[in-house]
């Protein structure tokens, strides 16, 4: 019988141990290496759409399955061809100065969360430059071995504000 007891004390602790750990939420790792790859990613983005490179090139680290929130459209952009093929259409002004501003990197194991206030300049196709404010959050995953954006909202916000 006190064999019985003991595997049964040892079940019970065995199982609220599982318990424990299963709803012990996941903390996100503080990598500095991870941080600045991503932000790199982000950085790349924006200088190659300040060069004037192609749709393609600008949107290369987006993954197929791609979705993204904006401030210009009311739905969800789904997919890395219509994040391209809307990008392709010709804007009426272009991006001239990008800076990421608070910038901070969470990672989970393969999956990395940047959130940062995007502060930009964008000359209008009248020549007058107006600043481009955001309050922006990316999703990436490593896939493959490369890091992979696969979500972003980007929160547009009245100049001055």
């Amino acid at each position: 019988m006190m064999n019985l007891t003991k595997w049964s004390r040892g079940a019970a602790g065995g199982t609220i141990a599982l318990l424990l750990m299963i709803g012990t939420p996941v903390q996100a790792a503080d990598n500095p290496q991870v941080a600045a790859e991503i932000m790199a990613l982000a950085r790349s983005q924006w200088a190659s759409e300040i060069a004037g490179e192609p749709m393609a090139q600008q949107n290369a680290t987006l993954a197929e399955d791609y979705t993204e929130f904006n401030g210009d459209f009311p739905t969800l952009i789904v997919g890395k061809t219509m994040s391209t093929r809307m990008g392709e259409v010709t804007p009426n002004d272009k991006a001239m100065f990008s800076d990421m501003q608070n910038g901070r990197v969470q990672v989970y194991g393969d999956t990395a969360v940047l959130t940062y206030n995007f502060a930009g300049l964008r000359r209008a196709a009248d020549g007058k430059v107006a600043p481009s404010l955001a309050k922006s959050t990316r999703v990436y995953v490593k896939q493959g071995g490369k890091w992979m954006l696969v979500h972003a909202n980007f929160a547009p916000l009245a100049s001055g504000h």
